[in-house]
Formats: structure tokens, C-alpha cells, sequence
């Protein structure tokens, strides 16, 4: 029996091509990873111990300590402006070097992770799109979205294991500056977390809700079994420009490892962004700090703090 309330029917909606949407972000804007260095680390030395610095001089400890740990997790969380800003790169370098043990990511991530991957561009112009009635309605971002899901869906995996793979089985282009490609290629979870209505591929009439929801739930009993080792062990935390949903998933995943016993023990959580927002503060800083958790907080553009996080891990 159908709802009382009418639906609109997405079948109506017109798309345009990628090239015809236009993007503000390129694939030659991406940052280059450079290591710190002696130089970098003299410089960073050098630095008063105040305020952010010391902080920053603590999560690296965190995860110098992390990293010398045989049961270690270090999960990232991250928005899709790290995307957007050119910082894949070096988180895939600082995957391969083990500092990243599992990452978690919202849906928009993905969207712009694949456009890179394929097309070499992303992030359109959101304003001039609304007037001219064509924001989020890039055909071949979706199509190719719908065909990852649809085969992960097949094959029971989850969302962000289906789109990696995908961009590596397609053998996109710029497959070597996709976070979601590479993280698949070096065996590190990407647990993609979505919320629908959120997205632009929520807006196209193949989005398949089922499908998508099923391998985003089965991402999150992925994270939350990260979560649990974490509080049965040690780890870091780090949440990088996620306001909201990340910050209200890692709480659940927390709350899930606690029923199950984890104590959480060693933990330490820290939240880089450029406006400290209450959910990144209260789900991540200020309640697992009340358990005893080391919690940090780091106000700074992605762009700048990423690189220096980078750096002086790699130094």
C-alpha cells in the first residue's frame, strides 16, 4: 500500500555533462608531499610551546606512540574539504607509512574523490549551478557512483571498499591521486558514513537507497569494530573537517564499543578545523575526555595544518 503523500518524480530531472557543469577545483592543484626533513624539524623545534604547537607536538607523540604498538589503530575522519583542498596525497603517504590504519569519510568525500579519479576536476560552483537549475546533476559522476554501488552491492562489500575498488578496476585516470583507490590498494578500510539528502547523487533518479544504505551500514559495523580494538588497546582519533556526521558516528561507534566492554583506556582524540564546532567538541573532545581520554584541539586551514601534520610526522 503506497504513502498518503505525494513524491516527487525524480525521472523528470534533466542532467548535464561534467564539462558542461565546470569545476573550480583540478587535479594539478593537488598538493605534492615533501618531507619535513631536518630543516622542518628545526623549524618546528623552534616554535614556542604554547597553545597550538603544543598540541600538535602531542598528537604527533600520540602517534609516534600509536605506531610502536603492535595492537595500534590510528582512524582518520575527514570531511570532503580535505578532498576538495588537494590533501589525498598525503594521507596516502602517511597510509603507506602506517600512520593511517583506517579512515572514515562522508559521502560527499566520495563524490569528489571519484571526480578526480576520472575526470580530473570537481567541486562546481554551487551558486552560478542553482541559477542556471543544474547544481549536483553531473551525469557521469553519478552513473559511474551508481555503477560502484551497484557491483559492491553484488558482491557484499561496503561502500567505501565498492567505490575504491571500482576506481581501480575501471583504471581511472588519476587513480593515483584517489584516496578511496589508494586506501583500497593498500588494504586500509575506507568506512563511508551517509546521510541522504545530503548529496548530489541523492538528487538523480538511479540513486538506489537500499543498496546504499546497506553497504553504508555495513561500513559502520566496519568502524565500529576499529573503535572497539581501540578501546580495548590504544589509538588515535583524528577528526579533520567533518561538523556533524562524522563526529555523530564516531559517538555511536563509541558508545557501542563500551556496551561491549572496551574501557578506552589510551586513547587520545583530536579535531582539526577551521571553527571548532560544538559536535566535533562534545562527541570527540569533551566526552571521551571525561573517561579519561587525551583530547586535542587544532584550529587551522586544512590546507596548511595537513602539510605541517605531514611534516613533522615525517621528520
Amino acid at each position: 500500500m503506497a504513502g498518503k503523500y505525494e513524491e516527487i518524480d525524480l525521472n523528470r530531472i534533466k542532467t548535464v555533462s561534467i564539462a558542461e557543469r565546470g569545476s573550480k577545483v583540478t587535479v594539478s592543484d593537488y598538493g605534492d608531499p615533501v618531507k619535513g626533513g631536518k630543516a622542518f624539524r628545526h623549524w618546528m623545534d623552534a616554535l614556542p610551546d604554547q597553545l597550538a604547537v603544543k598540541r600538535i607536538r602531542k598528537l604527533v607523540l600520540a602517534f609516534r606512540r600509536a605506531l610502536s604498538s603492535k595492537e595500534r589503530e590510528m582512524v582518520w575522519m575527514i570531511g570532503a574539504h580535505v578532498v576538495k583542498c588537494g590533501l589525498s596525497p598525503y594521507l596516502t603517504a602517511l597510509m603507506k607509512k602506517g600512520y593511517i590504519t583506517a579512515l572514515a569519510v562522508n559521502g560527499a568525500v566520495a563524490i569528489h574523490d571519484l571526480e578526480i579519479a576520472f575526470f580530473g576536476e570537481t567541486s562546481e560552483d554551487v551558486a552560478v549551478n542553482l541559477e542556471k537549475g543544474i547544481f549536483g546533476f553531473s551525469a557521469e559522476t553519478a552513473d559511474r557512483l551508481f555503477h560502484a554501488v551497484g557491483s559492491g552491492f553484488d558482491r557484499d562489500l561496503g561502500l567505501g571498499e565498492s567505490i575504491g575498488r571500482y576506481i581501480l578496476e575501471e583504471k581511472a585516470p588519476n587513480a593515483d591521486k584517489s584516496l578511496l583507490a589508494q586506501a583500497y590498494r593498500n588494504d586500509i578500510p575506507v568506512t563511508m558514513h551517509i546521510s541522504i539528502g545530503t548529496d548530489i547523487v541523492n538528487q538523480h533518479p538511479g540513486f538506489d537507497g537500499a543498496k546504499w544504505g546497506a553497504l553504508s551500514a555495513r561500513d559502520f559495523r566496519i568502524f565500529c569494530h576499529r573503535i572497539e580494538r581501540i578501546g580495548r588497546s590504544s589509538g588515535v582519533v583524528l577528526n579533520v573537517g567533518s561538523a556533524v556526521i562524522l563526529p555523530e558516528v564516531f559517538l555511536k561507534a563509541y558508545s557501542v564499543a563500551r556496551n561491549l566492554g572496551a574501557s578506552f583506556g589510551n586513547l587520545t582524540t583530536a579535531n582539526i578545523d577551521m571553527i571548532q564546532h560544538y559536535r566535533p567538541g562534545e562527541n570527540l573532545l569533551k566526552r571521551p575526555g571525561s573517561l579519561g581520554a587525551e583530547t586535542l584541539a587544532i584550529t587551522g586551514h586544512h590546507e596548511i595544518m595537513i602539510p605541517v601534520l605531514y611534516s613533522a610526522l615525517m621528520s
